[in-house]
């Protein structure tokens, strides 16, 4: 058992004190006792052996009591085999949780206030020559740095709220990677242990760290969080209508009622719309609106909701195109399906160019190309729209029929795709229509029973080797496909098995041709996420952006953050890499000198929003096996001297119920112990 100084002076003291005075009450007692023969006589024949007895065990009692009294001052205990050596100093490293979660409170106040309070307590337990380490979610070089005790404390009050979000083992493998195996390393994990931040897994950890788990417990909030947004339009086009689907989830444990929804379009109000979330449930809603211009758009979904409120607002963003460029490579000037088909919507820009007379370098200013009935389709015109494919864009093929399969099998073979295996001829009525593939998405209202599909009289069959990744749109008897979609790299291809020749078949005549061309060219059309997570998503997919020698791309905020994202060039897209530089939400305009290219919207993580937290059991299951100290803040507040409660079975508590029960034991002798008449004096 070990003592902390200087209780155990007076633990001594407290032993020889009541001695003396029991002794000197003693003397005091045998005084008057010899005054009166009578008395002394008539006392020893009654009470000598039991008044013996009772004196020392009033004696023992008090002594005792005392001792256990002052030795509950001292803070007795006995220390644990936790693998620290003597001879080495201390790290201690301490970990506050400053996530959006820490906003709430309880009794003692803010979670994070109070997460600092005990960090305070933590370093105020060791010595001065100690080292200290803090680590935040923001898992900042500054907080990484080993510290002493007065620099500790300075750093504790710079601490504030981030919209960074880590999970219990990213911490724990933080933590081990900055040890040092020179000291002692001691670590405090300080937070409200939400269940997204702990998760389900075993935690894996050094077993020469003894972890310490503080956990501060919140009252129990109510909580709305916007958790996302999505589009059902294909492409955005100037003052066409729009829909955006918003999905709310309620964590609290009540219906909430009547939330207010409000849309924001470039800081215009677009929308608005009240919404019943019930208690634990999700629901969704569809927002209508029109009237945007060509353009990037910063669109901001927001609900009132207290006391928590970092989820309350939901950027978003996407672009409005005025036109879409579409390429027809015709073998056949003659044939006008294509250009009456696109002439029809004047978001299209459709540019027709001859197969004697094809500008390959203009291909990846199109984001659909079209070749219909070429006649001699070449080798190098195949290397050229593979490469195109493979970077993103989408290729449609009508073959000439008439060409035959020496032409076509090395063309198409030469672009990954199936080769022809003969030429049919006869009527043949198309057997099926794949409505669930996405191009029929919002296509038809109603599937009438006796689908009118499309009839083709002469067509290739082809030989699929490798179906893996091919997709039927159209589909003829004996498993034959009429049109079929294969992914290529970033891209896609189509392939169709007829012509767009009357003679041929119907197909250009049918009415399933015009959405079919049409969502083949909006599906083409490449778009960016709405939006991304702040501190979570680090690698942004964007167009392929060419960038010269002396160029730099940049994220730039409106409050003036400016973030230079490592570059990587890949098929079909240019791929920016920003670690967790973004740690704000809000719009970020990616910058190529003073042209925008992009505007890129950042949330907070939504996983905050979850305010369920892990349990005690919970914590230590996760901890199966490890040396773990567990504190709960609403049943043991955590002491100044918590380095000898984290490394030791303190008796401090068992002391001093001894002392009231040594106490009782002394007042029960006292007052009924060989209880006897007293004695007058003749």
């Amino acid at each position: 058992m070990n003592f902390l100084y200087p209780g155990f002076l007076f633990a001594v003291l407290a032993i020889a004190i009541p001695i003396v005075i029991h002794l000197f009450n003693f003397r005091k007692f045998k005084k008057v006792y010899f005054s009166n023969v009578q008395f002394l006589k008539e006392a020893k024949e009654q009470n000598s052996s039991r008044d013996k007895l009772q004196h020392l065990l009033v004696l023992a009692c008090r002594v005792l009591a005392v001792l256990f009294l002052v030795l509950a001052f001292a803070r007795p205990y006995i220390p644990l085999e936790t693998g620290a050596d003597p001879n080495k100093g201390n790290l201690i490293s301490v970990y506050i949780d400053n996530s959006y979660s820490m906003e709430t409170v309880n009794k003692e106040g803010n979670l994070l206030d109070e997460a600092k309070r005990k960090a305070k307590e933590i370093a105020n337990a060791y010595q001065l020559n100690d080292q200290f380490q803090l680590l935040t979610n923001d898992f900042e070089g500054k907080h990484q740095r080993k510290l002493n005790k007065e620099a500790f404390i300075l750093m504790l009050e710079e601490l504030k709220i981030s919209p960074a979000s880590r999970t219990l083992q990213q911490v724990v493998n933080r933590l081990q990677q900055e040890g040092d195996s020179r000291k002692n390393h001691l670590v405090y994990l300080l937070s409200d242990f939400q269940q997204n931040f702990t998760g389900l897994e075993k935690i894996k950890s050094d077993p020469d760290i003894r972890y310490s788990i503080i956990k501060l417990n919140a009252n129990a909030l109510p909580n709305i969080a916007i958790d996302s947004v999505w589009s059902l339009s294909p492409v955005h086009q100037p003052n066409q209508s729009e829909q955006l689907v918003v999905k709310l989830h309620n964590y609290g444990l009540e219906d909430a009622n009547d939330v207010p929804l409000k849309l924001l379009i470039n800081q215009q109000q677009k929308a608005i719309s009240n919404i019943k979330v019930p208690a634990g449930k999700s629901v969704k809603d569809t927002l209508a609106f029109s009237g945007l211009q060509k353009g990037w758009q910063k669109g901001v979904l927001s609900i009132k909701d207290f006391p928590i409120t970092f989820d309350d607002e939901l950027n978003f963003s996407f672009r409005v195109n005025s036109e879409m460029k579409v390429l027809s490579i015709s073998g056949d000037p003659s044939q006008l399906y294509l250009k009456s088909l696109f002439a029809a919507d004047p978001y299209f820009k459709l540019t027709e160019m001859a197969e004697s007379n094809i500008k390959y370098s203009s291909f990846p200013e199109y984001r659909l190309i079209i070749l219909n009935g070429l006649k001699q389709p070449s080798s190098g015109l195949a290397q050229q729209l593979k490469s195109y494919v493979k970077n993103g864009g989408s290729l449609v093929i009508f073959p000439d029929l008439d060409a035959g399969t020496a032409v076509y099998t090395p063309f198409l073979t030469a672009l990954s795709l199936p080769a022809v295996k003969q030429l049919n001829t006869g009527t043949v009525v198309s057997s099926s229509i794949e409505l669930k593939d996405p191009l029929f998405k919002d296509v038809f209202d109603q599937v009438p029973a006796n689908m009118d599909l499309p009839v083709v009289s002469k067509y290739f069959s082809y030989l699929e080797r490798n179906t893996a990744g091919k997709e039927s749109i159209l589909q003829l008897p004996l498993n034959q496909s009429l049109f079929a979609r294969y992914p290529a790299g970033a891209g896609k291809m189509y392939l169709s098995a007829s012509t767009l020749k009357p003679e041929d078949g119907n197909l250009s005549r049918h009415p399933v041709f015009v959405p079919l061309l049409f969502k083949v060219a909006f599906s083409s059309a490449k778009t960016q996420p709405m939006y991304y997570t702040a501190g979570k998503d680090d690698l942004l997919a964007q167009q392929k952006t060419s960038v010269g020698a002396n160029q730099s791309l940049v994220l730039k905020s409106a409050d003036g953050i400016e973030i230079i994202p490592e570059i990587r060039q890949t098929p079909g897209e240019t791929l920016l890499y920003i670690a967790d530089q973004v740690k704000k939400p809000g719009f970020y305009d990616l910058k190529r000198t003073d042209s925008v290219l992009a505007v890129l919207a950042f949330n907070d993580d939504r996983k905050e929003s979850n305010m369920s937290y892990a349990t005690e059991q919970n914590l230590k299951d996760l901890f199966d096996g490890q040396q773990i100290a567990l504190h709960n803040s609403q049943k043991d507040a955590l002491s100044l001297n918590i380095q000898a409660k984290n490394s030791s079975i303190e008796l401090w508590k068992l002391c001093l119920i001894l002392a009231v029960v040594f106490l009782a034991i002394e007042i029960l002798l006292i007052r009924f112990f060989n209880k006897t008449k007293n004695i007058q004096k003749p």
